[in-house]
Parts: C-alpha cells; sequence; structure tokens
C-alpha cells in the first residue's frame, strides 16, 4: 500500500532547500469529467495555489493545449507547459517547443482519425496544438476495440507519431525522446534551484514519466482511490486530498523557512 502523502507533509517538505511543485491538471486539480471543457478548477484551488507560488515555483503539467491549461488555471507566475510538455511557456520570458516540425503530420493524422471515428457515437476528437486526442468515455463499451484500431491503424501509417493511452483517451504525439519527465528535469535546471526538492502530483500513466524521472531526486504523488503498481512515492484520493496537501504543503515551507 502507498502511504497518504496527507500524513508525512513534514518529511515531504522537509527533504530539500528549496520546494518546487509540479501538478497535473485533469484528475489531480479537477476531477475527471466526460467532456475536456466541464473541468473546471474551484476557486478554493486556485486561492491554495496563488498563496503556495507566492513562497515555492509551481509549474502545471497538462495534456491540454498550452492556452488551454493557462486559461483554466489564471495564475500569474506559474509555469505551464501544455501538450504533455511538449508547449512550456513562464515567467521572465521562460519558453519551449518540441517538435514544431511534426506539426504537419499532426494535421494529417487528425483528418485521418476524424474519418475513421465519424461513425462511432460518443467519440470526441480533440487537436491540441502537439497532439491528438481521441475521447472515448461517451463511448459504447462494444466499441471501444473499434475505436482503438482505427486509432492504431492511423499512428502505424505516421512514424513521426507514437500512441500513448490515458483515462478513456488515446492520444498521437511527436514521435520523439520527450515527454512530461524530460519537461520536469528541463524545469529543475531552468529555475535554477541549489538543492531542489521537486514534488510531482498527478494521476494518469503520462505523469509516471515524471514520477521516474524523479525517483532518484524527488517526490512523486500519484491520485488515486486505489493506486496500484506505481513509480510514485505517496497517494492521494482524489482533488480534494490534493487540495488539502497544497495548503498544508504551504504551511509547512513558510514554517521551514522555505
Amino acid at each position: 500500500m502507498i502511504p497518504s502523502a496527507l500524513d508525512h507533509v513534514q518529511e515531504i517538505a522537509g527533504r530539500g532547500d528549496q520546494l518546487a511543485v509540479f501538478l497535473d491538471y485533469d484528475g489531480t486539480l479537477t476531477p475527471i469529467v466526460s467532456r475536456p471543457d466541464q473541468a473546471v478548477l474551484l476557486n478554493s484551488t486556485r486561492a491554495i495555489l496563488r498563496t503556495l507560488s507566492a513562497k515555492v515555483p509551481v509549474a502545471i503539467l497538462s495534456g491540454r493545449e498550452l492556452k488551454d491549461v493557462r486559461k483554466r488555471v489564471d495564475i500569474e507566475g506559474l509555469v505551464y507547459a501544455g501538450s504533455h510538455g511538449f508547449d512550456i511557456a513562464g515567467p521572465h520570458g521562460l519558453r519551449r517547443q518540441e517538435a514544431k516540425e511534426f506539426l504537419p503530420a499532426l494535421d494529417f493524422a487528425e483528418k485521418e482519425i476524424q474519418e475513421k471515428l465519424a461513425g462511432i457515437p460518443g467519440a470526441l476528437i480533440e487537436r491540441k496544438c502537439f497532439s491528438i486526442a481521441a475521447h472515448y468515455r461517451k463511448v459504447n463499451e462494444r466499441d471501444f476495440h473499434k475505436l482503438e484500431r482505427a486509432v492504431s491503424e492511423v499512428a502505424a501509417r505516421y512514424q513521426e507519431l507514437r500512441m500513448i493511452d490515458g483515462k478513456k483517451v488515446y492520444e498521437l504525439l511527436p514521435n520523439i525522446d520527450w515527454d512530461k519527465g524530460k519537461a520536469v528535469l528541463w524545469l529543475l535546471e531552468k529555475l535554477g534551484l541549489g538543492r531542489p526538492n521537486p514534488i510531482y502530483i498527478g494521476d494518469d500513466r503520462t505523469d509516471e514519466d515524471a514520477f521516474r524521472a524523479l525517483e532518484q531526486r524527488g517526490v512523486g504523488i500519484v491520485v488515486s482511490e486505489e493506486p496500484r503498481a506505481t513509480a510514485a512515492n505517496y497517494s492521494l484520493k482524489d482533488p480534494t486530498e490534493v487540495e488539502r496537501f497544497l495548503r498544508e504543503l504551504g504551511a509547512a515551507a513558510v514554517a521551514g523557512g522555505r
């Protein structure tokens, strides 16, 4: 059983000289919902993030497009990384975009996926700058295999792209050695922290890349009611517990002078 992060806040906060907090959005800061546009950040969570970011660096890493996640969180001074870390922006001119040369392949693949999934009721295709997501949360279970096969066929036609799966979603991304874990390590370097204490909180398979990247130098916290095999060190049950943890973490950071 993975221990609860709420039982170890002081220990987590005291691992290094400088806290840095990295967070996923969907399923971590907000509950998973049937449509992506319904994932709204609570004002109470936003207030805690704003207070925390005044004390320590805070970054949001999401599968959402950069402009979308930045609009939904709506806090100045945070680092935002959209499209699973392929599109990063932050204070003081911080900026990085990976794999812009793959955009034409994504454009062509998007058209093919639209055509292949047109006959599957409930399928939702979401084009982001650096990825294509095929959501099937509202698809009848009997059509799951048909949808997966269709997306897989498109992925096989474009060697420049790779397919990943999340919570009721398949996604095509540029096929390069870049993910949330690489983005976190790059951000740690750019933030210029002396002896950093990075904490990453996320809920799905794409966040495992970040958990593994921090195995030797930070803390990974998985958000799940029943956490199974994972590279995370601790767990939280849901966004409500995430909010509570962030509040307590901020208080611990002040008490410890971090």
